[in-house]
């Protein structure tokens, strides 16, 4: 009977030490649950956080690109009327007293920007077409974007011989040498094949085909979607934009100070060969000369495949206006609609004027 009683109350002293173990245990699960849970809400929030983020981050810009192409935020794309003829943004009432069916321009596609993004004018404005020399506005943009020294001395060498389509240059091969920041207002004013090659030549270290990957790229940054390049001179007739697109890359070309001086002028005198000759330049824009225009940015540009094309940035009316013209017959039929264009905004700042 003793040993029955002691080995009663051992089982009796286990049995309660077991149960105490198990009620700490439930104690500690108790008190710890919550905060499992609520560390792993936590973590799948960040989680999600994270996802998000990395989600809605929009891709590093190339250099530069961040430029201002339409300050007033106003989207081209959602405007009334048809892809080809659309209509002046109603936002906008500084310009009633524009007409848009009383200007009539030869240009096969043309569009009329004001400073604040308010389209007055577009005309076959998302049509793709060769642009040509406007190509070389990219170009100089792009060198300019590299930050690489504008001092540094470039030989124009017979890699840079246009092979496509023949055209002249006075840089002679082999015995001209020019700054790069030369080569560049070369390339500009006077719209020489050489010079823009050479600049797309010695740009980067992998050469010309890095440097037609850069310009793509810029223009994707520019939002300029229907737009390709494959050479730096624009010879090529693959070289494609839009009127549209081209608005917005003289926009940006318009925040480069060297791009702006070069482009304005209406001469300068180089001294490129080793013997010192001197050579004279002009502003492929007559406009630039006329009294009556104040240019601020612009570029021609001209093949067989694209016709007479010219972008620019003038002002007029003490406003500046962005102006893409191309696919134009005659050696000066950009000329003559940029003066029709001229008049026309003339005409309506008046009659807004008298209202």
């Amino acid at each position: 009977m003793p040993r029955l009683s002691v080995s009663h109350s051992l089982s009796g002293q286990r049995w309660r030490s077991g149960t105490q173990r198990v009620r700490r245990l439930l104690c500690v699960l108790l008190f710890s649950a919550p905060l499992v849970l609520t560390g792993g809400a936590c973590a799948g929030h960040q989680a999600h956080q994270d996802r998000s983020t990395q989600a809605t981050t929009p891709p590093k810009p190339y250099v530069n690109a961040s430029a201002p192409v339409n300050p007033s935020g106003y989207d081209w794309r959602n405007l009334s009327g048809d892809q080809d003829e659309w209509q002046i943004n109603k936002r906008s009432t500084v310009w009633s007293g524009l007409n848009p069916a009383a200007l009539n321009l030869n240009s096969t596609s043309a569009m009329i920007v004001d400073e604040y993004g308010n389209v007055l004018y577009a005309k076959n404005a998302r049509m793709v077409r060769p642009i040509a020399s406007i190509t070389k506005l990219m170009t100089a943009m792009v060198v300019l974007d590299t930050g690489v020294s504008l001092q540094t001395p470039i030989q124009i060498i017979e890699d840079d011989r246009d092979r496509l389509k023949n055209s002249r240059s006075r840089l002679r091969i082999q015995d001209t040498v020019l700054s790069r920041r030369e080569m560049i207002m070369v390339a500009l004013m006077s719209s020489d094949n050489r010079a823009a090659h050479a600049l797309g030549r010695t740009t980067f270290r992998g050469g010309t085909p890095e440097f037609i990957q850069a310009m793509n790229r810029k223009a994707r940054a520019l939002g300029m979607y229907n737009t390709r390049f494959v050479d730096a001179s624009g010879l090529d007739p693959r070289n494609q934009s839009t009127a549209e697109d081209l608005v917005k890359m003289v926009r940006a070309a318009s925040n480069y100070p060297l791009i702006r001086e070069t482009t304005s002028r209406s001469e300068m005198t180089l001294h490129p060969f080793s013997d010192g000759t001197a050579l004279q330049y002009r502003n492929t824009n007559p406009l630039v000369r006329s009294p009556e225009w104040t240019v601020e940015v612009s570029k021609t540009g001209f093949i067989n495949e694209a016709g007479r094309c010219l972008v620019m940035r003038a002002r007029i009316a003490n406003r500046s206006f962005y102006m893409v013209f191309l696919g134009s017959d005659g050696k000066l039929g950009t000329v003559g609609d940029s003066n029709r264009v001229r008049d026309w905004i003339l005409s309506g700042s008046r009659m807004t004027a008298a209202r």
